[in-house]
């Protein structure tokens, strides 16, 4: 019989109703034997007592249902943000607050790449491209970064400036001229400055992929296995037992993550999402479905993502009347693009849905939650599935009757909350209105109405960290210090049931993980303090020790893989 383990701890939050609160839990074959008290405990017999949570307080491991594995590609490339980052080495990169900020560090980024061809005796090629990340253009009160800005860096280098939305790059003109990008091209996403010619921004993958010998570089990254284990350290270091990738990954990288999940000391379960509406649908669901056959402890599938429209904040998100403020930059599309054409999506859908999988569809504007949730009726009219779990992803704009609809329709929402506090001033001022931004991400709506609910983090586009996440929920406030729809916030204890059970139910793993009861699996988030004990103010700041996953204890750090 496998050994048995007792740990004690300070406090063990279970989020199960029959057992809420525990001093120790017992694990045995990677699973939660039992929940109590040492003394309770013992009645499974001999066992280990380890000590080194005494002095902790263990959660359901945090469950992060919406990112993607490039957060720990995309610091393969210098970064030009808004707000300071840390990467997973533990290195914290300054901000950008300006266009000019933005333009001398890529002047000096080019300068390095200069200095690595002298180095290395070379004269570079067209595939020398310089690409980095993160930039918002929102952030800025002057004019939005264009060709003519990235033509100061070079003239001679190619340039891609991925947006912090990753829905959007910014290109010089050297990008355009190789790829015949001109004044002449019909490509939707494609806006022209006052002389008919290309701004330098693309807008939507159809668009960005034009610029191919950028874009490029980041879908290689995906297949690179330390960018991986970067991704997977800095989950644990923020808790993360379980995280859904939705639809970055590339089929040909399959195989990477089976060969690192297999590692004995591979610190995250990583559920990998299709990415839909490429082709013939009916195939894609059948290859999905045999791959979840396959299905081990930390890598599964059997989740198809769809992305029907684009970001709020890039002006490419589809809302309903009236629209988005005006734009006093005028460089956005009327009403934002449709990535899947609204009178193809039902069919799309059908094809996953008869398929028993669950579809996650990106909906950050309100006309796109409209035209998804059309589909979702139509879809269970012709084939009924109890219990199908499909999911609203972002739904940032969701009206309390869209919630009720949802309801009704047996649809999940995952909040994007982190937009509170990373784009709520601009929401306010720029894009919606006061009044609408007040309602963004609205929790408590969605709770109030029977919607199961989960939030994210969609990292790179903010960082992974589910306890800003909550906080973000809880409190509302934006990075000015407004309080965004203070009747829309919800309490910690709502909060950490959307970041572990919630999410989990999402993915259709509660059965498995998401609260500390006998039988799941031993995933816990080992903290320094209880998050429903501390300040609402301060949930954001609780220190993360590490994280057990199927009894694995790992503990945060900067290495890739520090097992405890």
């Amino acid at each position: 019989m496998d050994s048995t383990t007792i740990y004690p701890a300070r406090l063990v939050r279970t989020l199960w109703q029959s057992n809420p609160e525990a001093t120790a839990v017992a694990v045995r074959s990677g699973r939660v034997l039992g929940v109590g008290t040492l003394e309770s405990l013992q009645q499974w017999g001999p066992a280990t007592v380890d000590e080194r949570f005494a002095d902790k307080v263990l959660i359901p491991g945090f469950v992060e249902a919406h990112a993607h594995t490039m957060a720990g590609a995309v610091w393969n490339f210098p970064y030009v943000g808004f707000f300071d980052r840390t990467d997973p080495d533990g290195k914290t990169w300054p901000g950008c607050k300006s266009l000019e900020e933005v333009v001398s560090r890529l002047i000096e980024a080019n300068e390095r790449m200069d200095a690595r061809l002298v180095a290395d005796g070379s004269e570079g090629g067209p595939e020398d491209v310089l690409f980095a990340w993160g930039l918002d253009p929102i952030y800025f009160n002057e004019e939005r970064l264009s060709r003519k800005h990235l033509d100061l860096v070079s003239v001679d280098r190619p340039i891609f400036v991925f947006h912090a939305s990753a829905h959007l790059a910014t290109v010089n003109t050297k990008m355009l001229d190789m790829q015949d990008i001109g004044a002449d091209h019909p490509a939707e996403g494609v806006p022209k400055d006052p002389t008919g010619f290309p701004t330098g921004e693309l807008q939507e993958p159809a668009a960005m992929a034009l610029a191919m010998p950028g874009f490029a570089i980041l879908l290689r990254a995906f297949s690179d296995p330390v960018s991986a284990q970067k991704f997977a350290a800095s989950c644990r270091n923020a808790g993360v037992t379980t995280v859904a990738d939705l639809g970055t990954i590339q089929e040909q990288d399959w195989p990477i993550w089976e060969k690192l999940t297999n590692e004995p000391d591979f610190p995250a379960r990583i559920v990998l999402a299709y990415r839909g509406y490429r082709g013939n649908d009916s195939e894609a669901a059948a290859k999905v479905v045999a791959k979840a056959k396959g299905n081990t402890d930390l890598l599964r599938f059997g989740i198809v993502k769809l992305v029907l429209d684009g970001s709020i904040q890039g002006y490419t998100a589809r809302l309903n009347w009236p629209h988005y403020l005006p734009d006093p930059q005028d460089q956005r599309a009327t009403n934002g693009l449709w990535l899947i054409p609204p009178d193809a999506l039902t069919d799309c859908l059908a094809a996953f849905h008869d398929a028993g999988l669950l579809v996650h569809c990106h909906t950050n504007g309100d006309e796109a939650l409209d035209v998804f949730l059309d589909a979702v009726q139509e879809v269970q009219l012709r084939n009924p599935r109890p219990d199908h779990r499909h999911t609203a992803q972002h739904a940032q704009l969701t009206t309390p009757a869209q919630f009720q609809r949802m309801a009704n329709l047996g649809v999940n929402a995952n909040l994007f909350t982190n937009h509170i506090w990373y784009w709520g001033d601009q929401h306010r001022t720029l894009t919606v209105g006061e009044d609408r931004a007040a309602g963004m991400n609205a929790c408590r709506s969605a709770l109030d109405a029977g919607v199961a609910l989960s939030f994210h983090s969609d990292a790179p586009i903010t960082p992974i960290g589910p306890l800003h996440t909550m906080w973000c929920a809880v409190n509302r406030i934006t990075s000015s210090g407004h309080v965004l729809g203070p009747d829309e916030r919800i309490t910690p204890t709502e909060a950490l049931q959307a970041a572990t059970l919630g999410a989990a139910y999402q993915l259709r793993m509660d059965d498995e993980i998401g609260s500390i009861q006998p039988g799941k699996r031993a995933d816990f988030t080992v903290l320094e303090e209880d998050p429903l004990a501390v300040e609402p103010m301060a949930l954001r700041d609780i220190k993360v020790w590490g994280t057990v996953l199927s009894g694995v204890v790992h503990r945060a750090g900067t290495s890739p893989n520090p097992v405890d």
